[in-house]
């Protein structure tokens, strides 16, 4: 079973950047396709970015595509998000996962405590 710890959660001012960190241990993670998702307080937890094995297609919601990016090093068994040009409603606590692809379909099995993220002037 992987363990999953976010870090790089922060206070931001609107146009301001930040980058998560996810550190797994336990399993390599080069055996899931890993992903970023992210819950707003009253709001459902929703997908933000997810990233196949080895890092070969990924795919950022189109809420964040341009200003967000995933990327994975398995070799440090770390995944990423690197978050431009925030938005007052970037603001949430942001989760990662490790799980699967159905398809396009990206398929959570396990998730860390998340980090907050909260952009405000």
């Amino acid at each position: 079973q992987v363990q999953l710890v976010e870090s790089g959660g922060d206070v931001v001012q609107p146009g301001g950047s930040l980058r998560l960190s996810c550190t797994a241990s336990g399993s390599p993670i080069s055996n899931y396709a890993m992903g970023w998702y992210r819950q707003a307080p009253g709001k459902e937890r929703e997908l933000v970015a997810a990233i196949t094995k080895f890092g070969d297609w990924a795919n950022v919601e189109d809420f964040v595509k341009g200003r967000f990016t995933i990327s994975r090093d398995n070799a440090k068994n770390m995944v990423y998000l690197q978050m431009n040009n925030l938005e007052p409603e970037d603001t949430a606590v942001y989760y990662c996962a490790a799980g699967w692809y159905t398809g396009s379909d990206y398929n959570p099995r396990s998730w860390g405590q998340g980090t907050q993220v909260t952009v405000s002037s």
